[in-house]
């Protein structure tokens, strides 16, 4: 279990995939929907390496449709949720809710985000995130884990050494902020990013 869930305080609400993610090793998984969910999970269970599945707490109520017949998602492999033109969105987990809440209010303004799930973290799919900044020019990567030191910058840092002509806009990045989880719920909400903190980084892009 990972992430938020409602006044859970700091022991039970914190996000720590990052930590993982650092280990030569070890495959880390983190869906963000049902159909992922089993298909990773699947996929984790013949695997010759350790793998670490990261499930957020907030989505555990969450429904959508799951085969009944066997499917796998291979490791490295994310998923476009949105296409869009004018800016990309990477994202994970509950972030990549957010990010698509956050897609829908812009696009109101003429705005076009593409919305990534990476899906994996170990390993990323550079080749799809690659496609995308080639074509929008412009990044923002969402997490709930804190900002510093957050997965999110070896995501940035790779773009920014393999593809940093191609960048029209300093890569933004979008993640709690460096404290422990409140118990309290406005200041959990405080902490904790959300669609606004997706909204205000795509702006600051553009």
């Amino acid at each position: 279990p990972d992430g938020i869930s409602k006044s859970a305080a700091a022991q039970h609400s914190e996000s720590i995939e990052t930590i993982f993610m650092h280990i030569p090793g070890i495959k880390v998984i983190i869906p963000s929907t049902p159909y992922d969910m089993k298909g990773l999970f699947k996929t984790a269970l013949r695997a010759d390496d350790p793998v670490i599945c990261f499930e957020h707490k907030m989505l555990y109520k969450m429904k959508g449709p799951v085969p009944e017949e066997e499917y796998y998602i291979p490791f490295g492999v994310a998923d476009v949720k949105k296409e869009g033109k004018d800016v990309t969105v990477i994202a994970t987990s509950r972030m990549v809710h957010e990010s698509l809440a956050a897609s829908e209010e812009l696009e109101k303004e003429g705005i076009s985000v593409e919305v990534i799930d990476l899906r994996t973290l170990v390993p990323w799919d550079k080749e799809t995130v690659f496609k995308s900044v080639k074509k929008t020019h412009k990044v923002v990567i969402a997490h709930e884990t804190w900002r510093r030191a957050g997965w999110g910058a070896e995501i940035a840092a790779t773009i920014q050494e393999e593809l940093f002509d191609y960048l029209d806009a300093p890569i933004r990045r979008v993640g709690a902020k460096n404290v422990h989880i409140p118990f309290s719920p406005p200041l959990q909400d405080f902490v904790i990013p959300d669609k606004n903190s997706v909204i205000e980084a795509i702006r600051s892009v553009l």
